[in-house]
């Protein structure tokens, strides 16, 4: 991976920008900010996708794989901490001299000239960003944005407005959201997570402090997360907002009911205020406290800062559906951290009814996977019904010798509740084999696992067909049939207990 040089100096003029790596989310949100702000923008990736057919629509070229020819006349390289040091498009860039950003500081060009709103945070960041965004769309304040995730009503992760708000997804997962002059900070958690750039919990949460205490308004911090605590004890901002479920939040969140829409209240300054939202779960409450906080930050009245984040409707791979087959409901989530998975599947039980979940679970860089195996583990057998274990997802990393996809399963309580399976398509095979009508199958990690969601719903679909061929014939057991593994999977009545 590279270690982008943070403290290089961003010129004024850029010129024609090329972006390595354009498809993903965040950088294709730069990208297509670049473009409509009338830069010069090219790009390249190392597969074709949707988002690179979007970007072409654009009138961005985006090249399929990485070649030196690719980076054409640009004057500046934008590049990602996941790409590789002996990319061709890197090393010809460093050949001719030209200016080299990395993604953040790329998106540090863009903000800096407006007032900011930063959220910061192990999980839940991007949430929070898309409710903060939909709200000031909803309270008619046109910002500009730069989100993590396509936020499903706007079908795009990032946008120019004229508001003169700026709302990001701050990334602290390399120190890059330090680059920012942010007026208004949101941590919605401190987690010891990143150690691999960080080195030590102790450098995470200095991290934060910083992050919050260069905040030029406002700091809006959690008063339930222990890391946060820590954090905000040690911020000497003269403005500091906590939201959350303790007492002593400035927006306390209580009476959550997540057995319809998640409803809950609001205390804020000894006047309560209900809200009603469209996206499941605990966690989402927890989140709009946040998001209602920063919009009260910004000035406006805490009863139409309510009513305009619920209309937030969510973001892509956050719980995405992705479609149904013989009444098997199969989703998509980011989730890529032990408390983010809680979240995510806690959610799913609250709308799952009688069915069960069938968590696909890709584990996400060798560091991680090696760190919290345990937590996964424990995590995964306590809120789904059974899960499949992927490989790992290397993404930036190399591979640590003995870190696989088995060190979470080998870890599991009950081996009846998992199974460790590295072939995408045998994983699809199995699930489809053991997922019954009602049942929620539900990926789970910021790899690429979301491309096996398609092989998902192929194998749902063959098994449905050779169900009813079988029902139409002579009995005979078809291709669809289960397999013996089903009979092991030891999930069969397992509903929801």
């Amino acid at each position: 991976m590279i270690k982008p040089d943070l403290s290089i100096e961003i010129p004024d003029d850029l010129g024609a920008v090329h972006f390595v790596g354009i498809g993903g989310s965040g950088m294709s949100g730069i990208a297509r900010l670049f473009a409509a702000s009338g830069l010069t923008v090219t790009g390249s990736d190392r597969s074709d996708s949707k988002t690179a057919a979007k970007l072409r629509a654009l009138g961005i070229p985006v090249a399929v794989g990485h070649d030196a020819e690719n980076i054409g006349s640009a004057d500046t390289l934008v590049v990602t901490s996941a790409l590789w040091p002996d990319n061709p498009e890197y090393l010809a860039a460093q050949e001719r001299g030209l200016t080299i950003l990395h993604r953040s500081q790329a998106l540090a060009w863009l903000v800096n000239k407006q007032r900011l709103v930063a959220v910061a945070g192990a999980h839940g960041k991007t949430t929070s960003t898309g409710m903060i965004v939909t709200a000031l769309l909803e309270l008619e304040a046109d910002p500009s944005f730069v989100n993590g995730g396509v936020i499903s009503e706007l079908g795009t992760s990032s946008a120019l407005g004229d508001g003169g708000v700026f709302v990001v997804e701050a990334d602290e997962s390399d120190g890059s959201f330090l680059l920012y002059d942010t007026a208004v900070a949101l941590i919605t958690n401190v987690d010891p997570d990143h150690l691999d750039h960080y080195g030590s919990v102790e450098a995470v949460e200095d991290a934060f402090v910083r992050f919050a205490d260069a905040a030029s308004e406002l700091v809006v911090v959690s008063s339930d997360d222990a890391g946060a605590l820590r954090v905000s004890a040690r911020v000497s901002h003269p403005r500091v907002l906590s939201f959350g479920e303790a007492d002593s939040a400035d927006f306390r969140v209580h009476s959550i009911d997540t057995s319809g829409p998640v409803s809950y209240v609001i205390d804020h300054l000894g006047v309560s205020y209900p809200g009603v939202l469209r996206v499941p779960g605990r966690h989402n409450a927890i989140n709009a406290a946040g998001a209602v906080a920063v919009l009260v930050g910004l000035g406006y009245a805490p009863a139409a800062a309510i009513e305009a984040v619920g209309s937030f409707g969510g973001t892509g791979r956050r719980f995405e559906l992705h479609g149904t087959v013989g009444g098997v409901s199969v989703y998509d989530d980011y989730a890529h951290h032990p408390t983010e998975v809680a979240a995510a599947l806690t959610a799913a039980r609250t709308v799952v009814g009688e069915g069960r979940i069938i968590a696909v679970h890709q584990p996400h860089l060798y560091s991680r996977t090696k760190l919290m195996a345990g937590e996964f583990a424990s995590t995964l057998e306590r809120t789904a019904d059974f899960t499949v274990v992927l490989e790992v997802c290397g993404a930036r990393e190399d591979p640590i010798p003995g870190v696989t996809g088995e060190l979470v399963s080998a870890r599991f309580d009950d081996p009846a509740q998992v199974a460790y399976i590295d072939d995408w398509q045998r994983a699809a095979d199995f699930v489809a084999s053991v997922a019954e009508p009602g049942d929620f199958v539900v990926t789970l990690g910021c790899g690429d696992v979301n491309l096996i969601v398609p092989q998902l719903l192929e194998s749902l679909e063959r098994r449905a067909t050779a169900g009813s061929a079988s029902e139409a014939g002579d009995g005979a057991d078809g291709d669809g049939a289960p397999t013996d593994a089903a009979a092991t999977a030891g999930i069969s009545g397992a509903r929801g207990e």
